[in-house]
């Protein structure tokens, strides 16, 4: 395990100091983690509008608001502003292509920091989350109140003090809590409308996600979201196991593409720890995570088109699906929930016809995705529930969050493995599929092409997949093999520590992220130094686009909703967590 921890820097320190005399502060980043500064609680909103418009930051997406309670952290740890809370905001520039974490604390007794909802659109929805599980107050937020809990919760549930097992009930006055919901047909505003519940069981929503809609005939002129139907509360579960022990909890996010989930997580603890996994675990998690890419997609694309009533490609992709899911199980014994990912390597190697098998594979995949395209991208009727409906501009995707196809169906070609290449991807052959309409029809054709894209990437990795072990042989982080442990003192020692103890992760705080199949997929860890994590915080890909839904959909009917949510790609695992 690597000692060393080379920080990274801020490149536009000068102008930030010239400009805020310390009020915003650049702070040393650890191994692997992104550049930081920290910022006092009451320049944070001119240090936020400096940080979007300036032309040495033009950190114009804003990824993540992640909150921190800091209560139970060593002694010597233990910030000396006093500060109980901190919220972490995770910043990247589409001109620059740069992340950034911006920190502010503020005190366990008046926790308040400015909304930034007026910079960046997107923190509504991520500060609505903050304040529901952490407590923090949003000045001047606009809609300020429980996003990921129901009305009758009391309480803040990721405080470090809140009792993990308390339970509040929920009647049906708390689940009907949007506004629109509670409007009576008299209302002022309401005039001649009608209210309408879409979900959370519904078959188009896919998922425990609601809406509700105001109706001007079959137009939809008013909407509003709303998630937190399905808790995994991998969060606080996180909380009280080892680094090892979070992995399985990690594919119950985005069920459709769980290799994806569990390997950009071990990868984040793998920064933390300077591990370097050996090239054949690189090579096949490549591999198995562009599987999950197409798998993920053929999922969205199938089940979109169920929606709008094109059921024959339904079978043709979900065959193509069976068929990875066969692979998938032959390498970890698991379908759905794979759990193949290990800190510093994989369970175990991939079967002896892998290459093979993966191979055979591709052929089946790609002629049912031909076969779908043939039947579907110039179909007459699809053209007409697709083009020109759910549309995004550029502008808007950036404000609102959005990352992933549905990023790049609005024209802004960011892609991790491109633009902060990991595991290797600089070293492989690909185009990034990007459209310019940002409609429904160019978000199923961006996936559509992506699909081809991770068939070629899978080709190249198979073409050239090493030998050699798959775990790192640093057995302070991976389990010794049987011999040495039944043999040798040492491995005895090193299985014991590892299996009671967990992996001992420096003290510390990262932002790691990959390119999930909705876009990316991030994981804010903070190490106290002991085996089990502090804080996990994800950022999931579909939030903001689900956010962001309410506000797509005005204008148009619901049956222009039912595609367009189809084709957003809401995971309500990894919504909700």
């Amino acid at each position: 395990m690597s000692t060393d921890a080379p920080v990274s820097t801020v490149s536009f320190a000068p102008v930030l100091e010239r400009k805020f005399a310390g009020r915003a502060r650049p702070e040393a980043s650890g191994r692997g983690d992104v550049p930081t500064i920290s910022v006092d609680p009451a320049s944070l909103h001119d240090v936020a509008l400096f940080l979007r418009d300036d032309p040495s930051t033009r950190f114009d997406l804003l990824l993540d608001v992640a909150s921190i309670d800091r209560s139970k952290l060593p002694a010597e740890q233990l910030p000396r502003d006093g500060k109980r809370f901190q919220a972490s905001y995770i910043l990247y520039s589409t001109r620059r292509n740069e992340h950034l974490r911006v920190k502010a604390a503020v005190p366990e007794a008046r926790p308040s920091l400015p909304s930034l909802v007026d910079v960046w659109p997107a923190a509504n929805w991520f500060e609505r989350e903050a304040w529901d599980l952490m407590g923090i107050d949003f000045e001047n937020h606009p809609n300020q109140k429980r996003l990921l809990t129901h009305n009758g919760f009391v309480g803040h549930a990721l405080r470090k003090d809140y009792e993990a097992g308390q339970r509040w009930l929920c009647t049906e006055e708390d689940i009907l809590q949007t506004d629109l919901a509670s409007k009576t047909e008299t209302a002022e505003d309401a005039f001649e409308t009608m209210t309408l519940n879409f979900g959370p069981s519904h078959p188009a929503t896919h998922g425990t996600l609601r809406a509700v809609f105001r109706l001007d005939g079959e137009t939809i002129v008013a909407a509003e979201g709303e998630c937190g139907y399905l808790h995994r509360c991998f969060e606080k579960m996180s909380e009280s196991h080892t680094y090892s022990q979070v992995i399985p909890y990690t594919d119950r996010l985005n069920y459709c593409s769980p290799m994806i989930n569990g390997n950009g997580y071990a990868r984040a603890v793998e920064q933390m720890l300077g591990v370097e996994i050996p090239p054949r675990a690189r090579a096949v998690r490549v591999i198995l995570s562009e599987f999950s890419r197409i798998m993920d997609h053929l999922v969205c694309i199938a089940a979109n088109l169920v929606d709008i009533g094109a059921l024959t490609n339904f079978w043709f992709l979900f065959q193509a699906r069976e068929e990875i899911y066969g692979l998938l199980e032959a390498c970890c014994g698991a379908r759905l929930t794979s759990s193949y990912a290990r800190i510093g390597g994989l369970s175990n190697d991939v079967p002896e016809n892998f290459v093979e098998w993966s191979r055979r594979l591709l052929v089946e995949v790609k002629k049912q995705v031909d076969e779908v395209d043939r039947l579907v991208s110039r179909n007459g009727i699809a053209m007409k529930r697709l083009r020109g409906t759910g549309l995004v501009t550029k502008e808007n995707a950036i404000a609102w969050g959005f990352t992933g196809p549905c990023l790049r169906a609005s024209g802004v070609p960011y892609d991790l493995r491109k633009d902060k290449p990991y595991d290797g991807y600089e070293t492989y052959d690909f185009d990034i599929p990007v459209m310019n309409d940002g409609d429904n029809y160019s978000r199923y054709y961006v996936r559509m092409e992506e699909m081809r894209q991770s068939a070629r990437i899978i080709e190249q990795g198979l073409s050239r997949l090493p030998s050699g072990p798959v775990n790192s042989d640093d057995y302070r982080v991976v389990l010794p093999p049987k011999e040495m442990v039944y043999n040798e003192m040492e491995g005895l020692i090193y299985h014991f520590k590892l299996v009671f103890e967990g992996i001992q992760v420096p003290a510390g705080e990262i932002y790691s992220s990959t390119e999930g199949a909705n876009g990316e997929l991030g994981y804010s860890i903070v190490s106290d130094g002991s085996g089990r994590p502090y804080r996990i915080k994800v950022r999931p890909p579909c939030f903001p686009l689900f956010a962001a839904f309410e506000k797509m959909v005005v204008g148009g009917m619901v049956s222009d909703a039912v595609a367009t949510l189809g084709l957003l790609n809401i995971i309500a695992g990894e919504l909700d967590r």
